[in-house]
C-alpha cells in the first residue's frame, strides 16, 4: 500500500512518519520532493530560487515527481510505502499560485506519475490557533515566514488537490496528542 502523509509546516508529519516506521518495520519511507539523486538536485535548484517563472518551477517539481515514481514508488508497489508529501502537495502549492488551470494540473500530474498515486492520503490538519502557537515556538523558514493565513490556504488547497486527483483523503486532527494521531492513522489503515 502506498500512503502519503500531508500537512502544512509544523503539523507533525515527521513525527508521525517516525511512528509509522516503528509500526511497519519493512516499509519504504520516502519523501517528495528530493527522494532521488536527481530529485535532490532539482530540490536545490528550486530552493535557490533561480527560476523566474512559476511554470518553470512547477515543471521542475513534475520532473522530480516522475523520477520519484520510477525510482522509488513503482519498484516497491508490493510493499508498504510511506511518503512525506506527494503529488497532492505539488498540486496544492500550484493551486495557491493560480497560474496553471486545474485541468492542466491534473493532466500534467497524471503524465508525471503514470497515474500512480497514494491509495490513502492523510492530512494532519491544524487549527489557526494551534498553527500560530507552533510557529511561535520555533525559528521560521522561508515558507513559515509567509504567515499562518498563507499556510492555512495551503492546508485547504491540499484538500482540494486530493479531490481533483480523485484520491481518498483522511483528515486527522493534528491538535491531538502524538499517540492519538498515530492511533487514528493506524486505525484508518
Amino acid at each position: 500500500m502506498y500512503i502519503a502523509i500531508e500537512g502544512i509546516d509544523t503539523a507533525g508529519k515527521s513525527t508521525q512518519i517516525a511512528a509509522l516506521k516503528k509500526a511497519f518495520t519493512n516499509a519504504v519511507i520516502t519523501k517528495e520532493p528530493g527522494a532521488t539523486s536527481i530529485g535532490k538536485e532539482i530540490r536545490e535548484m528550486v530552493l535557490s530560487a533561480h527560476a523566474k517563472s512559476k511554470r518553470a518551477e512547477f515543471l521542475l517539481f513534475l520532473a522530480d515527481r516522475a523520477e520519484h515514481i520510477q525510482e522509488v514508488i513503482e519498484p516497491n508497489l508490493d510493499k508498504m510505502i510511506i511518503s512525506d508529501r506527494s503529488a497532492v502537495s505539488g498540486v496544492a502549492y500550484a493551486l495557491i499560485q493560480g497560474e496553471i488551470s486545474k485541468k492542466e494540473l491534473v493532466e500534467l500530474n497524471n503524465f508525471a506519475t503514470k497515474r500512480i498515486y497514494p491509495q490513502k492520503v492523510f492530512l494532519l490538519q491544524l487549527t489557526k490557533k494551534e498553527l500560530e502557537y507552533r510557529l511561535s515556538q520555533k525559528e521560521l523558514d522561508g515558507i513559515e515566514l509567509r504567515g499562518s493565513e498563507y499556510l492555512l490556504k495551503i492546508q485547504d488547497a491540499i484538500t482540494e488537490a486530493t479531490k481533483l486527483l480523485g484520491l481518498e483523503l483522511i483528515i486527522i486532527d493534528a491538535t491531538k496528542s502524538r499517540e492519538a494521531i498515530t492511533a487514528d492513522i493506524l486505525q484508518a489503515l
